[in-house]
C-alpha cells in the first residue's frame, strides 16, 4: 500500500516541477515524503523494524497536515493511521519483525 501509494503521489508531484505554482522547494519536500513512503513500505517488505516506524510516522505527519484541511480529511487520516498502527504493532507481527516465523522477501 504504502509503496503503491508513494510512487503514485511521486509520479504526481514530479510533474509539479514544471508547472506554475508551487515552489520547486515545496515540491522537492513532497516528493521527498512520498519517497519515504516506498522506502518504508519496501524495508516493511524486508522485516525492518525501523520501517514500521517510519511509516506510522508518515501517517502521523498526514494527520497533521489533513488537521488543517477539511474535517473529513483529517477523520480519514486518522482512521487510517488507527488500521495501519493495529496492523502493523499486533503481536504476531512483531515476531516478523524480530525475524522469528517468517521468511524474508528479499536478502
Amino acid at each position: 500500500m504504502f509503496i503503491a501509494a508513494g510512487a503514485v503521489g511521486f509520479a504526481y508531484h514530479v510533474t509539479e516541477f514544471k508547472a506554475q505554482g508551487p515552489s520547486a522547494y515545496e515540491v522537492a519536500w513532497v516528493c521527498f515524503a512520498r519517497l519515504l513512503a516506498i522506502l518504508g513500505g519496501v524495508f516493511v517488505l524486508r522485516g525492518s523494524n525501523w520501517a514500521r516506524w517510519l511509516l506510522l510516522v508518515w501517517l502521523g505527519y498526514h494527520v497533521v497536515l489533513s488537521a488543517f484541511h477539511k474535517l473529513s480529511e483529517l477523520a480519514m487520516h486518522g482512521l487510517l493511521f488507527a488500521v495501519v498502527a493495529y496492523f502493523l504493532f499486533r503481536p504476531q507481527v512483531a515476531a516478523y519483525f524480530r525475524g522469528t516465523n517468517h521468511v524474508r522477501f528479499w536478502i
